[in-house]
């Protein structure tokens, strides 16, 4: 759960930094008739995209040293698919979770604001 919690946050910043810098960006795209809950859309795809890779990322290693592991000790490891698809369903809500803040900021910027900006 703490290491949950801990990738999370790290997202969360990774996110609201994120859209500091695409600011101008997001008033351009309000400016021409994006809604806020485009905005918000896009970037809570963008989290859940970034926590989705996380956690292949982590499947990946963990199944490559579990076989790693067996064939060096000589143990027999089982592999179900329960547990690999409970780590992304983790991996989809922390980026939920976690990058709705972001997207609700990204979301309600002005866009006279975000393009005065710069």
């Amino acid at each position: 759960m703490i290491s949950l919690v801990v990738g999370g946050i790290g997202v969360m910043n990774i996110m609201l930094v994120s859209v500091t810098e695409r600011t101008r960006e997001i008033g351009i795209r309000m400016a021409i008739g994006a809604r806020g809950f485009d905005v918000l859309f896009q970037f809570l795809t963008e989290a859940v995209l970034v926590c989705f890779i996380g956690g292949l990322a982590g499947v990946v290693v963990g199944v490559g040293g579990g076989l790693a592991a067996s064939s060096i000790i000589g143990w027999r490891v089982v592999f179900t698919v329960a547990p690999i698809l409970l780590a992304f369903a983790c991996a989809f809500l922390t980026g939920i979770v976690f990058g709705y803040l972001p997207a609700r900021k990204a979301a309600q910027l002005d866009p006279i604001d975000a393009l005065a900006r710069e």
